[in-house]
């Protein structure tokens, strides 16, 4: 269960930080409602998944792959791009995500 918590902490990060860039600086409001409610929902449910989750391990996972879908989302939704080294840097940090969930002693 804690990881099915994780999972939706990080799919309410990239939501609320792809309206963060729709927010236009918080000066639209719906944009504005949806950042704020995503970010107290990401963080209510990665403290619940740190009840049964090592620390270093949760949040490796839950930066790793919020900012590695937050840059997919933008390459693919917002135009933004993305290069090869954009990639392998993405490919790079996932990997060292799983490196660090297989050493952990939990």
């Amino acid at each position: 269960m804690p990881w099915i918590l994780l999972g939706f902490a990080i799919v309410l990060e990239v939501i609320a930080t792809t309206f963060l860039k729709l927010s236009h600086g918080f000066t639209r409001l719906g944009p504005s409602i949806v950042v704020v409610v995503g970010y107290l929902g990401t963080f209510y449910l990665l403290s619940l998944a740190l009840r049964d989750l090592p620390l270093g391990v949760a949040y490796g996972v839950w930066a790793a792959f919020g900012v590695a879908l937050v840059a997919i989302v933008g390459a693919v939704f917002l135009g933004e791009g993305m290069t090869w080294i954009q990639v392998m840097g993405i490919v790079l940090v996932v990997a060292g995500v799983v490196a660090l969930e297989m050493g952990g002693n939990h």
